[in-house]
């Protein structure tokens, strides 16, 4: 089995986003978080997160990336507790049992994201049109000959499995082709 987690390749999440994730906490896509807001209407931090973030389930935080890591029957069972319980106190979930279904749908959605291998980073891009949110997600793999280090995120990574109609990859125009969740 393999979840999401969190991961810091620099501290440039504690600039981007109100509140940055921890690195290593398990992670979901967090799209649910802007449900009842406007994305046309986000501004600053609050954008950012909505466009490029995924949800840091126990600090409630975002992180710009998530990597693949093996997990346990065990650790799935934490997360969506760990969820569920998180949807009641920060999010107002009627009760435990509306929120663990909540919990074990998000779940599934971030177990999908990882049929890629282990160590796999993977990133997200969401756009808002006709009221309806569209996500699209990268994978970002090292280059053949790189270490595991991830001391420099930009001058190892190189995107797969990346869908550009023009073949040129500019870094604003990432997720103009979504897939919708």
């Amino acid at each position: 089995m393999k979840l999401l987690r969190t991961i810091a390749l620099d501290p440039s999440d504690t600039f981007v986003f109100d509140v940055a994730a921890e690195p290593g906490e398990w992670a979901v896509s967090g799209a649910f978080r802007f449900w009842d807001q406007d994305p046309t209407k986000l501004t600053g931090k609050a954008r950012a997160a909505f466009r490029g973030g995924f949800l840091g389930v126990q600090s409630w935080g975002w992180s710009t990336l998530a990597q693949i890591v093996p997990a346990t029957e065990d650790d799935r069972r934490s997360l969506v507790d760990l969820l569920a319980r998180q949807l009641v106190d920060r999010f107002g979930a009627p009760d435990m049992a509306a929120a663990k279904t909540a919990a074990e749908e998000e779940v599934a959605f971030a177990q999908s994201l990882c049929s890629h291998p282990i160590s796999s980073l993977i990133a997200v891009h969401r756009t808002s049109s006709d009221g309806e949110v569209r996500e699209s997600f990268r994978r970002l793999q090292l280059r053949q000959g790189q270490g595991q280090g991830h001391s420099k995120a930009f001058s190892f990574m190189e995107i797969e499995d990346e869908v550009q109609p023009d073949g040129d990859l500019k870094l604003a125009d990432l997720g103009r082709e979504p897939t919708v969740r």
